[in-house]
């Protein structure tokens, strides 16, 4: 370990870090909802084509403004290819998703991805996983089946297509984390491998739309472009830079710690904002997500890297 990252691990994080996470945790947790305020007015890929290609834009400048290389040649375009061809698939199928399922059930069903990740690292990265991480794992699986596999109220075939496509898109998200940390992109800076991702995206998205027929058929509204631009411009195009930029300078372990809030505040703004119904069975089915989500983010005592993704959706 070098002796700039024991620094950051020993470092306890000072409230101004503490702030910046719980809103980091509550921006990740409200994308959901932003997305489903404005689908009535913009097709989900077309949605997610203009939100690749303005946040891209914002990542570029941003990288200029750092100074940070964006077009060098490092090694790492082939494993940036791959990951950005990840990415748009998981906004392929979460975005579709999001047109069946509620923004509720799909920030807890989104939320499988640190666990993939989790699993993912144990099998192909070596990494060592404590009971803690063990149990987690299970508890969230427990709470998957138990989301899905119970009857309930308002809950169809349609609705339950529209669940598994989001788990699919947590399941390329934990994808696209394992080629971060098993190729060369793991050591280059945080910004050119966001862009890889978002350029990467853009024609895969758009082609998306056009296959599936979407058109705009009137302008849309001003929820509808305030969200979008929540999503681009914020979401997307600066809080994943913060979130780099906290890991590193404070231990990424102690940051994770923060993440379980994540779907807790998306469950909350789902059901506040969008009025979405939370069943008893729904709610128990959260709160294991949300307990395996702390677990597997607690540090064993191998101290093992923290599994969350890379990038947050």
């Amino acid at each position: 370990m070098s002796s700039a990252t024991s620094s950051a691990a020993g470092r306890p994080l000072s409230i101004s870090a503490i702030t910046v996470m719980l809103l980091l945790c509550f921006s990740w947790g409200f994308n959901q909802i932003a997305i489903k305020l404005a689908l009535p007015d913009i097709p989900p890929l077309m949605m997610a084509t203009i939100r690749s290609s303005g946040a891209l834009l914002v990542v570029l400048l941003v990288a200029r403004l750092r100074g940070v290389e964006i077009f060098t040649r490092d090694g790492t375009l082939k494993a940036g290819l791959f990951a950005g061809l990840l990415f748009g698939l998981e906004f392929v199928v979460i975005y579709r998703g999001l047109v069946w399922t509620s923004a509720t059930r799909a920030v807890v069903f989104l939320y499988v991805a640190p666990f993939v990740v989790a699993f993912g690292s144990f099998r192909l990265l070596g990494e060592r996983l404590g009971p803690a991480q063990w149990g987690g794992l299970a508890l969230s699986f427990a709470g998957v089946v138990l989301a899905i596999g119970i009857p309930q109220a308002g809950v169809d075939g349609t609705v339950l297509l529209g669940d598994l496509l989001i788990v699919i898109g947590g399941i390329l998200w934990a994808a696209t984390t394992i080629v971060v940390k098993l190729t060369p992109l793991l050591r280059g800076p945080a910004e050119k491998t966001l862009a890889y991702q978002l350029a990467t995206s853009i024609p895969i998205l758009g082609i998306s739309s056009l296959v599936f027929g979407e058109r705009l058929t009137a302008v849309p509204g001003h929820v509808a472009l305030i969200s979008l631009a929540y999503q681009t411009f914020w979401v997307v195009g600066l809080t994943f830079l913060f979130w780099f930029m906290l890991v590193r300078t404070y231990s990424a372990s102690k940051l994770s710690a923060f993440t379980f809030i994540t779907p807790l505040f998306g469950v909350a703004a789902g059901y506040f904002v969008m009025h979405d119904p939370i069943t008893p069975a729904f709610a128990g089915a959260a709160v294991l997500v949300i307990a395996g989500l702390v677990l597997v983010n607690r540090p064993s005592r191998a101290e093992i890297d923290p599994l969350l993704p890379v990038t947050k959706t």
